[in-house]
């Protein structure tokens, strides 16, 4: 399998209201993404924030799980949190994956709320795309009301979007239990 990674946006997203914002980092969110990645074998989770102090937070959490006193009380989370990599923007994680090419050395992948920006492949045809792509893969989750419709746009694979057998009239997932569901229909 080729290198898949994932990133954690929280900026450029949306807010309800459909303007682009940032998102607050949450503990829970990088602890239950960073279970999600280690346990389907993606090696780095990139968590993207514009604002100093919020990267300073997460490294503070991937710190103290992964090197602190919680890697002594509990080590498989160390083993989890350690694929977190923290980064100001999404060029940033361009350039990690991509190397000197940036963005035109990987395939970027999003998770769509909708088909509202392009065609969106299901499930099944993006696993079989992963045995043929020879760049590393980013998964793409957007924070707040999901990612920008510039972002979700360049995308070369757009996945379906995740529902319910049955329409209940809501769909509103938060983004670690996405981040799950999305990992268990590409490599469970």
């Amino acid at each position: 399998m080729n290198r898949v990674a994932l990133a954690l946006v929280h900026h450029p997203v949306l807010d309800r209201a459909g303007e682009t914002v940032t998102t607050a980092i949450t503990n829970l969110d990088l602890h239950d993404m960073a279970r999600s990645a280690r346990t389907y074998g993606v090696t780095e989770l990139f968590v993207v924030h514009p604002i100093a102090a919020q990267r300073l937070l997460a490294e503070r959490i991937r710190d103290h799980w992964v090197s602190g006193s919680g890697k002594r009380r509990i080590p498989d989370r160390a083993e989890a949190l350690d694929v977190l990599r923290i980064v100001p923007s999404v060029e940033d994680v361009y350039a990690a994956l991509g190397g000197e090419a940036g963005r035109a050395g990987i395939e970027l992948w999003t998770t769509a709320a909708s088909a509202r920006w392009g065609t969106v492949t299901t499930y099944p045809d993006a696993r079989a795309r992963l045995e043929h792509t020879d760049k590393p893969v980013l998964i793409t989750f957007g924070t707040g009301w999901g990612l920008t419709s510039a972002l979700v746009s360049s995308a070369e694979v757009r996945l379906e979007p995740i529902r319910a057998k049955a329409d209940t009239g809501y769909n509103h997932l938060s983004v670690r239990a996405a981040c799950a569901i999305t990992l268990d229909r590409l490599f469970g």
